[in-house]
């Protein structure tokens, strides 16, 4: 019969599971979808920043995936059913807009907002171990960082 102090052990481990693999889901569709408008987009700039960010996402999800593991659970592997449907409709509004790479860096932006509500959330609302912390609010930065910039490529886009 397991202890009191171990089933609590033992829920701590499991939400905390549950957790990462929302956010690794997340971060596949991501960096799916970074990848999907790096082929879309004209502007060399925005490409390349594009790349950068699909790489960054690369790493989110290696560092995500070692945390998982060291819990002896094994991570999702693929981004989410809502996540392909999104592209889709990202295919069908950039058919409609002719490819236009102000549409792809709004549709960023809107993206990363919504990344940094659910980092934002998952944090606030969970008890995780400090690692764990540490990683998400690392990756919460660098999702920021990722904002500040593209914001940044939007208005340089705008003007050329």
């Amino acid at each position: 019969m397991k202890t009191t102090l171990e089933k609590a052990r033992e829920k701590t481990n499991r939400d905390t599971v549950n957790v990462l693999q929302i956010i690794i889901t997340k971060n596949y569709d991501a960096q799916k979808g970074y990848r999907k408008a790096m082929v879309d987009v004209k502007n060399p700039e925005l490409k390349t920043f594009l790349q950068q960010q699909a790489r960054q996402r690369s790493n989110f999800l290696t560092e995500i995936d070692q945390e998982i593991r060291s819990l002896n659970e094994i991570p999702k592997e693929n981004g989410s059913r809502t996540g392909t449907l999104h592209r889709a409709w990202i295919d069908v509004k950039n058919f409609v807009a002719g490819n236009n790479d102000e549409t792809v860096i709004e549709e960023v932006i809107r993206g990363e907002k919504a990344k940094i509500n659910e980092y934002r959330d998952v944090l606030k609302r969970n008890t995780l171990a400090p690692q764990i912390i540490s990683m998400l609010q690392s990756q919460l930065n660098g999702i920021k960082n990722t904002l500040k910039q593209v914001k940044t490529l939007d208005l340089e886009v705008s003007l050329n």
